[in-house]
């Protein structure tokens, strides 16, 4: 009898894929740097208390052994302190390690590809073939011509006798239009992003790096501008997101959105949109005078009026802002409607886990569409 090929499944006890001692403890020290706001030293301390807890190394491999590893391989470099005492501190070769292992970790079910862009559903005169044939318009390329199907139609149109090639029976391959997306990235810095008893910082980071890595390797001819606000607003340097700690007591978003407006407005791209990650109500504006007021008792109408007055100023500039709202108190949300009515943009509620899918699914649904 002839063996029969037998078809099922096969399970057995999981192994692990091999790693180096090395690319373990650099897997957590990614992630502790990270919590630590980029400090070295700190970041090491967590990792021998967590040696001592879970046995990460062996007298073969030590954190010691792991620290000279680090500077052999470029991640870390001796430095001096302002206060002249000698450190160390991370180099932008672990900046960028940090910002793929962000990526990878919200956003992992992705895979790079070369140049990206974003398409719209609008067909013409583009880059990307759509596999559809259309008629020759005057004013079509004529690289664009598919010779196979016009030399087809003309055997067609005029026989193969008598062999003439005419206008109309030229066909071209249709493409569509790929249009390029300026976002901006709000991230609110404000007291209450470390208070009771939650780090609600260290993922608005992650998102912002594996964010910006997203757009650097799958789409780069898109733009990110990231803008950190608190008391007031600035914009920070992809390169400066693991440093990011929190800052000011108070949350003003009003100089968010005007910084972020003012940033859109010198791109040239037609799709523009801004990203604001917060987590409480507004609580300050700065007046003409240079002067602040601030309020943190409730949703201060002065204040909020503000806010609306840029939504609705954003709208006019067709830039739709989305909100992700981490808190979930009623008054904040019934503030958040408020805000996205007068936008016409979008606001998800949401804790801190699935932020960065959240974000990557909108950003994703937006670029498929011309922002109007």
């Amino acid at each position: 009898m002839k063996d029969t090929i037998k078809k099922g499944f096969y399970f057995k006890t999981y192994e692990a894929p091999f790693q180096s001692p090395f690319d373990k403890l650099f897997a957590i020290f990614k992630e502790l740097i990270t919590h630590t706001s980029g400090d070295f030293d700190e970041a090491i301390d967590w990792l021998r208390e967590l040696d001592k807890e879970y046995k990460l190394t062996d007298e073969h491999y030590t954190i010691d052994d792991f620290i000279e590893d680090l500077k052999k391989k470029g991640y870390i470099r001796d430095e001096l302190k302002d206060d002249g005492t000698s450190g160390t501190s991370i180099t932008a070769k672990t900046e960028r390690a940090i910002r793929q292992q962000a990526l990878d970790t919200i956003f992992g079910n992705l895979k790079r590809s070369g140049s990206g862009n974003h398409k719209t559903k609008h067909t013409g005169n583009g880059d990307e073939h759509t596999g559809e044939f259309r008629e020759f318009h005057f004013g079509d390329g004529l690289e664009r011509i598919s010779l196979t199907e016009s030399l087809r139609n003309a055997q067609i149109n005029n026989g193969v006798d008598d062999f003439m090639l005419t206008e109309n029976d030229l066909v071209v391959e249709d493409t569509q239009h790929k249009s390029q997306m300026s976002t901006v990235l709000m991230i609110d810095i404000s007291h209450s992003m470390i208070l009771y008893g939650e780090d609600r910082i260290t993922p608005a980071k992650k998102v912002a790096m594996a964010l910006a890595e997203l757009i650097t390797t799958r789409y780069p001819k898109d733009s990110l501008d990231i803008l950190v606000f608190g008391n007031d607003a600035w914009p920070i340097a992809i390169r400066d997101l693991p440093y990011l700690k929190v800052g000011p007591f108070h949350t003003n978003t009003v100089a968010g959105l005007q910084l972020a407006m003012d940033m859109l407005r010198r791109k040239r791209n037609t799709n523009k949109q801004i990203f604001m990650i917060t987590d409480g109500k507004p609580s300050c504006v700065r007046e003409k005078d240079g002067s602040y007021y601030m309020n943190s008792n409730g949703l201060d109408e002065y204040i909020v009026d503000k806010c609306y007055n840029e939504a609705q100023q954003a709208r006019k500039l067709h830039i739709p802002i989305t909100t992700f709202m981490i808190a979930k108190d009623p008054y904040l949300q019934q503030f958040v409607n408020r805000f996205t009515e007068a936008n016409q943009g979008k606001a998800f509620y949401t804790g801190l886990k699935g932020l960065g899918e959240m974000i990557f699914e909108d950003y994703e649904t937006n670029r498929k569409k011309r922002i109007k």
